[in-house]
């Protein structure tokens, strides 16, 4: 793919939270001496990748690995510690407020949790327009209504739903709503951030062929956030694998799934259940995740890899391009330890 047609480009991206308290809950007494010790939440470590236009990029991993960091950081929600973030071309991570509001207009997220992300006091009619009144002060009243009609009528949002409060819907519908809104501005990039994993599974199906409906008929670029490898496998045009706050593996969705590389990667996948199997053959990783306060030393996998040599136990392994474009942080793959 054309180097140019890359929309939203992440290097050396870390983004580390400070929970150490106040001043008493700083203090620690060791040897005889009093001091301050903080407490920090490694939780993106030194991530790169970058998305091209049209594609869909899904982000997977365990609860905590930094997946919803890394894209409240891509949209500006949380400014990076050091890193650069490049939308189009240009530097968004070190904008101000005021700076960054064309780019809000672009670059859209769609959340968990409908029910949390809605305004519980505010209507459908209240929500969608709120936006476009914003970023579009010079659009009248019957514009900003037929805009929202379209777009309810493409997301399945029944138009006699448009004076209703949030608690009046169901999940699904709710979801509906946040993916309306999502799309009222016309932006060219989502962040769906795990938006069907609060739903049953009848309806998962039916939010997933919307999005990507969605996406096809507007051309979006989706940045998707999630721990169902059996959804990534049909959405993604590349998946990216992170274990605590780093990127395993980035790779083209069918060379994952066929041929996955590093050792986490066949872990993961490994779990997934297959229809007529009797026997899975999943692979058990051994020990505990470790915490993201105190992250191991060398390669942050270690604890849990079967491959473990001294080398990934002291050096922090960097991202490798294979033959085939999969880029793997992995020394035992780097050196074919792996036996395929």
């Amino acid at each position: 793919m054309n180097e140019d047609n890359t929309i939203l480009s992440i290097n050396n991206v870390v983004k580390h939270f400070d929970i150490s308290g106040g001043f008493l809950d700083q203090l620690r007494f060791k040897k005889g001496k009093i001091y301050l010790e903080k407490t920090t939440v490694k939780a993106v470590n030194d991530v790169s990748l970058f998305i091209k236009k049209g594609e869909t990029l899904s982000v997977v991993g365990e609860s905590g690995c930094g997946k919803s960091t890394l894209a409240r950081v891509v949209l500006g929600l949380y400014p990076p510690n050091s890193g650069e973030v490049y939308y189009s071309g240009k530097r968004i991570d070190n904008l101000n407020h005021e700076q960054m509001l064309p780019f809000r207009k672009k670059m859209q997220m769609i959340f968990q949790d409908p029910y949390a992300s809605l305004n519980p006091r505010k209507t459908v009619q209240q929500t969608l327009e709120e936006p476009l009144r914003f970023h579009h002060p010079e659009m009248s009243t019957s514009e900003i209504n037929d805009k929202i009609d379209k777009v309810m009528e493409q997301v399945g949002v029944d138009q006699a739903w448009i004076k209703r409060y949030p608690h009046e819907f169901s999940g699904g519908q709710r979801q509906r709503i946040s993916i309306a809104r999502g799309l009222i501005l016309d932006p060219e990039f989502i962040v769906a951030d795990e938006p069907v994993s609060a739903l049953d599974v009848s309806i998962q199906a039916q939010i997933l062929n919307l999005l990507m409906k969605a996406g096809r008929e507007r051309d979006l670029t989706y940045l998707f956030i999630t721990h169902d490898l059996s959804v990534v496998r049909h959405i993604s045009t590349r998946v990216a694998v992170m274990y605590l706050g780093t990127l395993c593996e980035l790779a083209k969705a069918e060379d994952l799934f066929a041929k996955p590389q590093h050792p986490y990667t066949k872990a993961l996948l490994s779990a997934i259940p297959v229809v007529g199997e009797k026997r899975a053959k999943h692979i058990k990783l051994k020990g505990e995740v470790p915490t993201p306060v105190n992250l191991p030393s060398g390669c942050v996998f270690h604890g849990r890899c079967v491959y473990a040599n001294n080398r990934c136990v002291q050096e922090i392994p960097v991202l490798l391009t294979l033959d085939n474009g999969t880029r793997v942080a992995c020394h035992a793959v780097e050196e074919n330890r792996i036996k395929s």
